[in-house]
């Protein structure tokens, strides 16, 4: 492709108010172009990484025995009733009304959609297991766009939907789909890590996260630094450690003026924040629910709406706590009567707390569980954090930032269940199809590849991806010998079946070797007057620092060597 029949416009633009390296360089190299917030059109050069990425990803879950659909992603609300996701996703979910008043959402993601595809076409045990597949648009009506295609409000992605007749059968399919995942990873030589998750708005007992580490990452992951076990923020445990196991003493209560954070608690009686107890005030479906946990642990909310089985979780104001009778700075589940109590399993990791006296200026000392206070659940809902021990051995945890890349999910019956979607078994008797979702998202697969093959001049694209394989440049476009001498490298690779992008456009040597280094394929060839001097050509790889010369004669085989690798 010669890029004067090309649209291809770079910017020297650094673009610094990018939230990440792949933002600022797809923003550079001219692949994206935002047209709302959220909202991004691909340039031409964008779209030929984007469907080298999708065959790659199509490859592989055929290869598992994937089968491509195609369905709607303008869709009845009325399915996501009967799933209760409408309200699941609440205002992520893009909805609308037709002419005829008709309720429609324009899907985030198909489970709805391929429950129901999949109920019309299996009527048996004898059509399963079955795997069915689509590469289309999704819409969610982000609160937040950030860092390019990171996150956006419309996104291409590839969700997969296995259908099994038992869990056994899930589970099998489960496994196939994580190995189709981490060879798509591999070919785009992107490192990941697999994390256990929580299934979120999707729903079932058990997923994971393939988390791309990246400092820009707005996901954190908590591993291991002795063993395998990894899992997202949202999910992660670790091993109790019981700070104090002192002999229960008798509760007493102290004045404290104007003592209200745990800091100052610890301060003033000379403590350490494990020996103190908090309480945290959430609004909780438009509930006031108590929190109580040690004072040196953070709440994980995710952990602590899925244990309450909550639909919309906050930190309550001031002054709905005050509004109910709290004492903000002085509360606790001692004597409470007000509200639920909900307590993280750490209230048990120790004895002779110090709490909150629910009365202003006072704290009680000597607090243990359960013998001065009661809880209505009680649970792990503290945030796991660097440096604490790992659940499943004697190692720390470590934690890093990163992108979801992909994410897989044992859905189980929910679905076929709400939706009546049924199967009948070697007996004769209906049952509920089990089901898997599996989803890895292409324009966020693009954008970590970047991320992660780039240095200070531009991107440094891994061949599976490059939109093309090979910039090559005359420099000296008013010499006659050097534009045949172009010519005829360009013919020669095109017949072979190299993706080249010709430069041929009118401008200084400078420009192209910027714009070849931006622009990152893996292979820069050069024809000048100095070269031909020598009846030879510049080859350089993007990889590399330095240019080498080879004979006009020798580029075709050179050049095969070098992507036969």
């Amino acid at each position: 492709m010669r890029i004067s029949n090309f649209l291809l416009k770079t910017s020297r633009n650094d673009y610094g108010d990018a939230e990440s390296s792949s933002h600022r360089l797809l923003l550079r190299s001219g692949m994206i172009q935002q047209l709302a917030s959220g909202v991004y059109s691909y340039t031409p050069l964008a779209q030929k990484s984007l469907l080298k990425i999708s065959n790659i990803v199509r490859h592989e879950i055929d290869m598992q025995g994937g089968l491509e659909v195609r369905m709607p992603a303008l869709q009845p609300r009325d399915i996501w009733e009967k799933t209760g996701r409408d309200l699941t996703f609440g205002l992520t979910l893009f909805s609308f009304k037709d002419r005829r008043n008709r309720e429609l959402v324009l899907a985030p993601t198909h489970e709805e959609a391929a429950t129901i595809l999949a109920s019309s076409l299996i009527e048996s045990y004898r059509d399963l297991p079955t795997i069915i597949y689509q590469i289309q648009n999704k819409f969610r009506d982000e609160s937040r766009p950030r860092a390019g295609l990171i996150r956006v409000r419309e996104f291409d992605m590839m969700d997969a939907y296995s259908f099994d007749r038992d869990f056994d059968g899930l589970n099998f399919a489960y496994q196939k789909m994580v190995i189709a995942c981490k060879r798509i990873f591999e070919r785009l030589e992107l490192p990941v890590i697999m994390a256990e998750a929580d299934s979120g708005a999707i729903g079932g007992k058990e997923s994971h996260e393939f988390i791309f580490p990246a400092a820009t990452g707005e996901d954190t992951v908590i591993s291991c630094k002795q063993c395998s076990y990894a899992a997202n923020v949202e999910r992660a445990e670790f091993k109790h450690i019981i700070f104090n196991n002192e002999d229960p003493k008798p509760i007493d209560q102290i004045y404290t003026p104007n003592i209200k954070t745990i800091d100052d608690v610890a301060e003033f009686l000379e403590l350490s924040p494990q020996q103190t107890l908090k309480a945290v005030f959430y609004c909780v479906d438009n509930n006031i629910v108590m929190v109580m946990i040690r004072g040196d642990l953070l709440v994980n909310e995710t952990k602590l709406q899925r244990i309450i089985g909550a639909k919309e979780i906050r930190l309550a104001t001031t002054d709905e706590s005050l509004n109910i009778g709290l004492v903000p700075g002085s509360a606790s589940a001692i004597g409470m009567k007000l509200v639920t109590i909900v307590a993280d399993e750490s209230v048990k990791w120790g004895s002779n707390f110090v709490s909150g006296a629910n009365k202003l200026d006072y704290h009680f000392t000597n607090v243990n569980y359960p013998r001065d206070f009661q809880v209505d659940l009680i649970g792990d809902i503290a945030v796991a954090q660097t440096g604490f021990v790992c659940p499943r051995c004697s190692g720390l945890l470590d934690s890093h930032r990163g992108i979801e890349v992909g994410h897989v999910f044992k859905v189980g019956t929910s679905f076929s269940v709400a939706l009546d979607a049924l199967y009948l078994d070697d007996k004769g008797a209906q049952n509920p199809l089990v089901m898997g979702c599996y989803g890895i998202g292409i324009g966020r697969l693009l954008a970590a590849v970047i991320e992660e093959h780039n240095d200070e001049k531009g991107i440094l694209f891994p061949n599976s991806v490059t939109p093309f394989q090979i910039y090559l440049a005359p420099i000296n476009m008013d010499k006659l010998q050097v534009i045949n001498a172009t010519e005829g490298l360009y013919k020669d690779l095109i017949e072979l079946g190299f993706d080249v992008l010709f430069d041929d456009r009118n401008v200084s040597p400078g420009v192209k070797l910027n714009d070849a280094d931006l622009l990152g394929f893996p292979v820069r060839l050069i024809v000048s007057s100095r070269t031909l001097k020598d009846n030879s050509a510049e080859v350089k790889l993007r990889s590399d620092s330095e240019s080498i010369q080879i004979p006009l004669n020798g580029i075709i085989a050179r050049i095969s060597e070098i992507f036969s690798k």
